[in-house]
């Protein structure tokens, strides 16, 4: 499915927010990595898949009703074994039923886990004044709190995505501090460009999060992705 036929799909169903395997599929098509994921149905549907992909997982409920699922109680990190994906699957729904009981659920995303690197989020904008802007910061407190972040008008160029880079106070840490090597500035970079292309060449998207985004000393991938449509 193209992601014009992803957006065409949702809009007809009347939903602003995308799906979560939706906004991967799109960072896929768009080259953007992400860890291997599959949708699960049944709790043992969702064991076949674990086994497939290799422990440890995460899991995820994918509900078009639901866009904060931590809060809802629809993740759970880290099962090792047949037996706690299944008991996983069941509680997540449970968890949800209580949450949102009239939430529609389309199922259980069974994740890859990632393994742990430096975390940074990369967002698109579609702003009333500059039209498809790019955002980039390192994770947790320091886009929220610090508001450390580096902005730009989409489309950006080669050079734009590495200057969105060095711009921000945390960039020692990318470059590397207290025996930690560097981070794949390039990869990063290169999610940038991604980014922008998604937002100029879909104007449907009217937002994009992709949050945490975990770098490693070569390539990084897209662990949670949202978007949301105008």
């Amino acid at each position: 499915m193209s992601t014009a036929e992803i957006i065409a799909k949702a809009k007809s169903q009347g939903r602003q927010a995308l799906l979560e395997t939706e906004a991967k599929k799109i960072c896929i098509t768009y080259e953007i990595p992400t860890p291997d994921f599959r949708l699960a149905t049944t709790a043992s549907e969702a064991a076949e898949m674990a086994e497939a992909l290799g422990y440890p997982v995460v899991l995820k409920i994918v509900s078009p009703d639901i866009l904060h699922k931590t809060e809802a109680g629809g993740v759970i990190v880290g099962p090792r074994t047949k037996n706690q994906v299944t008991d996983g699957y069941e509680q997540i729904l449970s968890n949800v039923t209580k949450h949102a009981p009239n939430a529609r659920v389309e199922g259980v995303l069974v994740q890859a886990m990632a393994p742990a690197g430096l975390e940074v989020i990369v967002g698109g904008l579609r702003d009333a004044t500059f039209g498809p802007t790019v955002l980039f910061g390192l994770g947790g407190i320091f886009v929220e709190v610090l508001k450390d972040a580096s902005f730009r008008v989409a489309p950006i160029t080669e050079l734009d995505s590495h200057r969105m880079v060095e711009e921000i106070r945390g960039y020692e840490l990318l470059k590397g501090v207290r025996g930690r090597p560097p981070s794949d500035e390039e990869a990063v970079a290169r999610i940038l460009r991604a980014t922008s292309k998604i937002m100029v060449e879909n104007g449907g998207i009217q937002q994009i999060d992709l949050n945490p985004v975990i770098v490693y000393p070569n390539g990084a991938q897209v662990v949670d992705a949202r978007m949301i449509l105008g």
